[in-house]
């Protein structure tokens, strides 16, 4: 099966959790709006029964499958990227959706008071939510992970074997590094076992030619993880 994946064509946003999933699985899959253009993604979005809300989605034959965690729960288990069991399948799915509460969290801190404004907009509100980010909720979310992956007896979240949510957690890594590094440089001593996956993330074969290709979109100021100086102080 060729895979559509529809998400916007110039950010990583949550769509790339979605295409994390699909080059380690070695998948065929066309990312549609940027081989064919946002109408075409749009045009998606108004056809069927069922349309989804917003990008990002899967279609998977005549299957449209639409949020990051339930494309992925759709992937694990058909690409190994999952349990066989369903109550690891759903214990990953869980994981997932609070990796997903998470990225909300992210993308507040440089829009607390909502995305119709700009950041500019919003500076002061900015600040002071990014402060109660690093104080309070980073460690909440990435010291939780840091547990599981310490006491999972095996080199990934789950134990042995990698699942998609230890690659959503290189991603979370990652856009921390990008958008806030003297943060996360002074944060990430307290979390070796998280730094331990993203490094082996990062050199696994297929995600490593993912990385170098230019099918990985930089990281930039209009998706999830921006780099805002004033923010990273």
């Amino acid at each position: 099966m060729r895979y559509e994946l529809y998400y916007w064509p110039s950010i990583q946003g949550r769509g790339e959790y979605v295409r994390l999933a699909l080059e380690e699985a070695g998948a065929d899959y066309v990312d549609v709006a940027r081989q064919r253009g946002v109408p075409a993604m749009m045009r998606m979005m108004e056809a069927g029964s069922t349309p989804p809300f917003a990008p990002p989605f899967l279609k998977a034959g005549k299957l449209v499958i639409a949020q990051t965690a339930n494309i992925l729960h759709y992937l694990g288990a058909r690409h190994g990227l999952a349990p066989k069991a369903e109550a690891g399948r759903l214990w990953v799915h869980q994981l997932q959706l609070t990796i997903t509460d998470f990225v909300v969290e992210v993308h507040d801190t440089h829009h607390p008071l909502g995305p119709s404004l700009y950041y500019e907009d919003q500076k002061p509100e900015a600040k002071k939510r990014t402060r109660e980010f690093w104080h309070e909720r980073v460690p909440k979310y990435l010291d939780y992970f840091e547990e599981l992956v310490g006491k999972s007896g095996g080199a990934w979240v789950t134990g042995r074997k990698l699942t998609y949510v230890d690659l959503s957690l290189f991603q979370i890594v990652e856009g921390l590094r990008y958008a806030f590094p003297r943060h996360m440089k002074a944060f990430e001593p307290n979390i070796p076992k998280l730094h331990e996956l993203h490094h082996r993330i990062s050199v696994r074969p297929k995600i490593a030619a993912y990385l170098a290709s230019d099918r990985r979109i930089p990281f930039n100021e209009d998706g999830i993880f921006r780099h805002y100086k004033a923010l990273d102080v």
